[in-house]
C-alpha cells in the first residue's frame, strides 16, 4: 500500500507507532464513556452523591417489595416521608392501572403512585422526572429501579438547596411497573398534572452497573438531544440506540408517556452487570456506586437545564430527529437531515478514491470490486465466530443457556474482539499478495459506504456508524496517496482510523452489555466494521516485499489475535465460576388445577438444567388451563397435588336486558396472593369492568382475559356483558410466589440460582365456574 521508499526497519516502527496511538485512542474513547468515580457524603449540598442516594438504596431495598405488597407499602411511606422533608407538595394517586405493553395479555393494576410538586418561580410547562418504585416478585430491586428512585430523591434533595426552577418539576414514583407498566398509565392517563403534556424524564436500570445510557426518547428528538448533548457532564448516546430500541419488543416506564402523545422526553438506564437483572441478588451489594453517580450527575443537569428552560418547543416533537454519538467526552450532533448527504457523500468519497488510487497504479476498478465483496466475508466471520464462542461456552458451562451475559463477562468480550480481529488479519493476510492492499482497504471502506446508504434507508439513526468512517477514510486515503513524506502518510491514515476508532470503539463497548454475548454477533459485526476501517493503518505492519520468511511474518498478526482469544476465554472460565453469590440461573413454576385435582412443575427455561430437570420432563402448551403462562410450549413435569384453595366467585347481581347478560361478580383470593386471573369461555365480552375501571375496547371480545396485579383483600369486583343471555364459563386462577412448603418441592443447591423473570417462583391455582 505504501508509495513511499522505506528500509523494512522503518515500516515496521511505523505501523508498531501507529497501532500504539491507535490502542491509546480506543482506551481513551472507552474511558471517556465510563461513568465517573462516585462522590461521598461530604460533596457540596447542591450536587449529587452516589453515597447519599445509596442510603436510599439501602432503606428500600431490604426486602422485595412487589406491586401490592406490605414491603411496597413501605417503600412508598419512606419516598413520601423523604419527598415531604425536602419541603415538595406530596399526594398519592390510588387508582387502577391498565396496560397490554408487555406483551402478556391484557394486565390491569391497584396502583399508588407517588407524585410530588416541585413548583416553579415561573412556568413555561411541566418537566416529569419518573422512576418506578416497585421490584418484580423475586427481586430485592436495588437496582431495577432502586437507582432510579434514589436518583430522583437525591436530586429532588440538591434542587432544594438553591434557588427554585423557573419551571414546574413533578416527581412521578410509579407503582405496579414490573407489573404491567400500570403506574405509568394510570398517572398519564388520570392524573390532572398530565393533561398538558411536558419533558418526560424517565430513569430505569437493567443490570448492576455500566455507564448511564440515554438509549431513548420519542420521534423529533432534535430538541430534547440537545438539551442534553448541551448541559450533562457524562454524555453517553447515541441515535442508534434509539433506533433499535424502537425495534425491540421492550418497554418501561417511558412508554406510556411516549405513546399519549403529550409529551417529549429521554429515557436513560445503566444496563452492564444483566446477571442481577430481575434476580434476588438485586441487591445493594451488588450495585456499582460509579454507575449511580453518572445516573445521578446527568440527571440532576438535566433536570436543572430542562427546569430553567423556555418549555414550550421542548415539549412538543422537533421537525426531526438527530443523529448523535459519544466522542471523547463530547456529545457529537447533526440533524437527522443531513443523515442522507452524509452517507451519499461517503460512498462518492470512496469512489473518489478509487479513481485516484487507480491513476496512482497501486489499484484496478476490477481488484476494487473484488475487495469490496471479499470485505463480506469478515464480517460474516465475524459473527459466525462470536455466535461459536458463545455455544462453546454453554456448552462447557450449561448454567449459561439461560442468560443474556456471564456475570464476570469481561474477558469473554476480550475474546470476542480478539476473534474478529483474528478474522480480519486472517483474511487480509491471506489476500493483499492476490488482489492487493489497496483494493482491499478501498474495497472495505467501499462496504461501510454501501451500508452508510442501507442503515439511512433502515435506521438514520445509525448510518453515522457506517458513513462517517468510511468518509473519513477515503478522504484519509486521498491525502496518504497526494503527499510525499512518509510522516505525513502515516499521519494522513492515522487520523482517517483515529475517527473510525472514537465512532465505532464506544459502539462496541456499548453493545455487548445491550445484547449480551449470547447475541454477541451484534458486537462482532461493529467492531468487524473498525477492523476495516482500521486496514490503510495497519498497513505498515505487513512485510512490503515477499518470501518465505515474510509470509510468516505476514500471518503474526493473525496467529496474535488467536492466541489472546484462546487465552482470554481460558481466563474467563477460571475466573466467572458458579457459586452461591453468583449463580446459575433456573426458573420453576407450580400450577394446579382443581377441577381435576391435577399439578404441573411448569418452567420457561429453553432446556431443563440439572436441578430443573429432576421436574419437568416434558413440553406442553398450557395456554388454556392457564392463560397467564402464555401460548409457548413450557417445559412440564407431574407435581402432588397441594392443598390449596382456588378463589372464590361470588355473584353480586345478575340482569339480562334486551338480549344481553349483565354479570356482576367479585372474585376473593382465599389466600395470600399478588395476582388475580379472569378469562370468560364460550361467549362474547361487549363491556367490562374491573375494580371500578372499564376494559379497554381492545381487549374485550371472545377471548376476553384480564390479570390483575395487587388485587384488593375485599376482592375483585367485575362487571360483565355478555352478548347472550345463556350459561357463560369462567376460569378464574390467582397466583402467589414461592415455592417452599409445596409438596414434592427441594430448594436449590447453593449455586443454582432462581432465573430473573416475572413468573419465576409463581404458584397458580385455578378453577372453572359456570354461570
Amino acid at each position: 500500500m505504501c508509495h513511499v521508499d522505506r528500509t523494512p526497519v522503518a515500516r515496521t516502527v511505523a505501523g508498531l507507532v501507529t497501532l500504539a496511538a491507535l490502542i491509546a485512542l480506543v482506551a481513551l474513547s472507552l474511558w471517556t464513556v465510563a461513568p465517573p468515580p462516585p462522590a461521598g457524603t461530604a460533596a457540596p449540598a447542591d450536587a449529587f452523591s452516589a453515597a447519599r442516594a445509596f442510603a436510599h438504596v439501602q432503606r428500600m431495598s431490604q426486602r422485595v417489595h412487589v406491586a401490592g405488597s406490605p414491603a411496597a407499602d413501605e417503600v412508598r411511606r419512606y419516598a413520601e416521608a423523604t419527598m415531604r422533608g425536602y419541603g415538595l407538595r406530596v399526594s398519592v394517586q390510588d387508582t387502577v392501572g391498565a396496560s397490554d405493553e408487555l406483551g402478556h395479555g391484557y394486565a390491569m393494576a391497584r396502583v399508588r403512585n407517588v407524585v410530588a410538586v416541585l413548583p416553579g418561580t415561573d412556568p413555561t410547562g411541566t418537566v416529569f422526572a419518573v422512576a418506578h418504585y416497585d421490584s418484580v416478585q423475586v427481586s430485592h430491586g436495588a437496582n431495577d429501579d432502586g437507582a432510579g428512585v434514589s436518583t430522583l430523591l437525591e436530586a429532588a434533595r440538591a434542587l432544594t438547596t438553591g434557588p427554585a426552577p423557573r419551571n414546574d418539576i413533578v416527581f412521578v414514583l410509579t407503582d405496579a411497573e414490573e407489573a404491567c407498566l400500570c403506574g405509568a398509565e394510570a398517572f398519564v392517563s388520570q392524573h390532572p398534572l398530565a393533561a398538558r403534556g411536558g419533558v418526560a424524564l424517565n430513569f430505569e436500570a437493567r443490570g448492576s452497573g455500566g455507564p448511564a445510557i440515554m438509549f431513548e426518547t420519542g420521534a423529533g428528538n432534535a430538541g430534547v438531544v440537545g438539551v442534553y448533548g448541551a448541559s450533562v457532564p457524562y454524555p453517553v448516546a447515541t441515535s442508534f440506540a434509539v433506533e433499535v430500541y424502537r425495534i425491540l419488543p421492550n418497554d418501561t416506564d417511558f412508554t406510556p408517556f411516549r405513546e399519549a402523545g403529550r409529551f417529549t422526553g429521554l429515557n436513560t438506564a445503566y444496563i452492564d452487570g444483566s446477571a442481577v437483572y430481575h434476580s434476588p441478588e438485586d441487591r445493594p451489594e451488588y450495585m456499582s456506586r460509579a454507575s449511580l453517580q453518572h445516573h445521578g450527575d446527568n440527571g440532576l443537569a438535566l433536570l436543572r437545564a430542562f427546569g430553567g428552560a423556555d418549555l414550550a418547543p421542548l415539549a412538543r416533537p422537533s421537525a426531526y430527529d438527530s443523529t448523535y454519538f459519544p466522542v471523547l467526552g463530547q456529545l457529537v450532533r447533526y440533524p437527522g437531515t443531513l443523515v442522507w448527504p452524509v452517507a451519499v457523500l461517503a460512498l462518492l468519497a470512496v469512489a473518489g478514491l478509487t479513481a485516484l488510487a487507480r491513476r496512482r497504479g497501486v489499484a484496478t476498478v476490477g481488484r476494487t470490486l473484488a475487495g469490496l465483496g471479499l470485505a463480506v466475508l469478515p464480517l460474516v466471520a465475524a459473527a459466525v465466530l462470536a455466535q461459536a464462542l458463545w455455544a462453546l461456552l454453554v456448552a462447557v458451562r450449561p448454567g449459561y443457556r439461560e442468560m443474556l451475559d456471564p456475570w464476570r463477562p469481561g474477558w469473554y468480550r476480550l475474546a470476542v474482539v480478539a476473534l474478529v480481529a483474528a478474522a480480519i488479519l486472517t483474511w487480509y493476510g491471506l489476500l493483499r499478495r492476490r488482489i492487493g492492499a489497496w483494493p482491499l482497504a478501498i474495497g472495505g471502506l467501499g462496504l461501510l459506504a454501501v451500508l452508510g446508504l442501507v442503515l439511512a434507508a433502515a435506521t438514520p439513526g445509525g448510518s453515522y456508524l457506517a458513513a462517517v468512517p468510511a468518509l473519513a477514510g477515503a478522504i484519509a486515503g486521498a491525502v496518504s496517496l497526494s503527499v510525499r513524506p512518509a510522516w505525513a502518510v502515516e499521519l494522513a491514515r492515522g487520523l482517517g482510523a483515529g475517527v473510525a476508532v472514537v465512532v465505532l470503539a464506544p459502539t462496541v463497548l456499548l453493545f455487548f452489555p445491550a445484547l449480551g454475548l449470547a447475541t454477541g454477533a451484534a458486537a462482532a459485526l461493529f467492531a468487524a466494521l473498525l477492523g476495516l476501517a482500521l486496514l490503510p493503518a495497519l498497513e505498515a505492519l505487513y512485510p512490503a516485499a515477499a518470501g518465505p520468511r515474510r509470509r510468516l511474518w505476514g500471518a503474526a498478526p493473525a496467529f496474535a489475535s488467536g492466541v489472546l482469544a484462546v487465552v482470554f476465554v481460558v481466563t474467563g472460565l477460571a475466573v466467572d465460576r458458579f457459586d452461591p453469590a453468583h449463580p446459575a440461573p433456573e426458573q420453576l413454576m407450580y400450577a394446579l388445577d382443581t377441577d381435576t385435582g391435577q399439578a404441573r412443575w411448569v418452567s420457561g427455561d429453553s432446556e431443563p438444567g440439572a436441578w430443573t430437570g429432576s421436574y419437568v420432563s416434558g413440553r406442553e402448551d398450557l395456554a388454556a388451563q392457564f392463560p397467564p403462562l402464555g401460548g409457548d410450549r413450557l417445559l412440564t413435569g407431574p407435581a402432588p397435588a397441594a392443598a390449596l384453595p382456588a378463589p372464590a366467585v361470588t355473584t353480586v347481581s345478575d340482569m339480562t336486558t334486551a338480549g344481553r347478560r349483565t354479570l356482576t361478580l367479585t372474585i376473593t383470593p382465599q389466600r395470600a396472593v399478588r395476582l388475580v386471573y379472569l378469562g370468560v369461555e364460550d361467549a362474547t365480552v361487549v363491556s367490562a369492568s374491573v375494580a371500578g375501571r372499564d376494559v379497554a375496547a381492545g381487549a374485550l371480545g371472545t377471548d376476553f382475559g384480564v390479570l390483575f396485579h395487587a388485587p384488593p383483600a375485599e376482592g375483585l369486583r367485575v362487571t360483565l356483558v355478555l352478548d347472550a343471555p345463556g350459561p357463560v364459563r369462567l376460569r378464574v386462577m390467582d397466583g402467589s410466589d414461592g415455592l417452599d412448603g409445596l409438596p414434592g418441592f427441594t430448594p436449590r443447591p447453593p449455586d443454582v440460582g432462581v432465573a430473573g423473570s416475572h413468573d419465576s417462583e409463581l404458584v397458580l391455582v385455578a378453577k372453572a365456574y359456570t354461570l
